[in-house]
């Protein structure tokens, strides 16, 4: 079962000291699930599509094997100790995560980062609106922005990826009133805080702005960014009405590289859960983008290590039951 060599790969001994901290060892109370195990099951979710942790919960009690695959031997966690976990975990403690899984890939060569391409996208709170319009009526963190077709409540997915492997480096998680301009720099910062040095950074011409241009020139880069249809500079890189990119060929050939974060946005969707938000607040919606981006690194990780580099991308093969 393909499931069963995702999970087999994985390699969290760096990080299964730091789960184990956050039990106590000694004293009363009943012994804890491990902890390893408990990550494992939650990756499963997303690599499944499993949409809630009552469910998720529910399908270890009934399959032996996919608990055994999990490594949980008789008994298994109920849906309460998954939202127990999450609290433990917290969002540093996933995004830990998140960077050791990416490391490995960054070791094994996987992943080449000198072109990044940057972008964001919308997925809805799990609330519906206040009376002011604005703001979620049981989620406080949720705000309405502009979302793909109108409106909507809910947060934003900002993302930094690779052109060439298609995969997830950094990203960060706001609500969906605050400009993409803002998320710019802190997602540079995780970039190089990270070790991947980059030499081109894509992105739309939402992210046009002088200030943009002048944080990737900090950082020893060159922007390919489009300047808005109003901008009167010659030869400048724009995007036409027909979406048809225009200017210097050599910066418009590497423009259209930037569709891969749009293919890593619809794969985080389709297959793992990302617009499935079922938990509320932004702490939690965060954790849920990392777990879904995280699901995708597992993949990459498993194809890499089975000596298949074209099966990087095929969430479909691993995870069909």
């Amino acid at each position: 079962m393909n499931i069963k060599q995702v999970l087999g790969s994985l390699n969290l001994g760096s990080i299964r000291r730091f789960l184990m901290s956050l039990y106590h060892g000694d004293g009363p109370g009943r012994k804890p699930y491990p902890p390893v195990s408990m990550l494992k099951a939650q990756l499963l979710k997303q690599l499944w599509r499993v949409p809630s942790d009552r469910r998720l919960a529910l399908l270890l009690k009934r399959n032996r094997r996919i608990a055994r695959a999990c490594g949980f031997r008789r008994e298994t966690p109920s849906h309460g100790l998954f939202t127990q976990f999450r609290h433990r975990l917290g969002r540093d403690g996933y995004e830990k995560v998140f960077s050791i899984l990416l490391k490995q890939l960054l070791k094994d060569g996987a992943v080449k980062s000198e072109v990044v391409a940057l972008d964001s996208t919308a997925i809805k709170a799990y609330s519906q609106r206040s009376l002011d319009n604005r703001s979620g009526k049981s989620d406080h963190d949720a705000r309405v922005g502009r979302g793909r077709r109108g409106f909507i409540l809910g947060y934003k997915v900002h993302t930094a990826c690779c052109t060439s492997s298609e995969l997830p480096l950094a990203f960060t998680v706001e609500p969906c009133n605050v400009n993409e301009k803002l998320c710019f720099k802190p997602l540079l910062q995780k970039l190089k805080c990270r070790g991947i040095s980059f030499k081109t950074v894509l992105a739309d011409a939402q992210y046009d702005s002088a200030k943009v241009r002048e944080t990737v020139k900090q950082y020893c880069a060159e922007a390919v960014i489009p300047y808005r249809k109003s901008s009167r500079i010659k030869n400048a890189l724009k995007v036409g009405r027909d979406f048809v990119v225009h200017g210097v060929k050599r910066l418009a050939n590497l423009f259209r590289k930037r569709v891969c974060i749009e293919r890593v946005f619809s794969r985080a969707k389709e297959w793992l859960l990302l617009d499935h938000l079922r938990v509320r607040g932004l702490k939690q919606a965060f954790i849920h983008a990392c777990l879904s981006f995280s699901a995708m690194l597992v993949v990459a990780l498993t194809a890499v290590r089975q000596h298949k580099p074209s099966l990087i991308r095929s969430i479909k093969h691993y995870t069909t039951q």
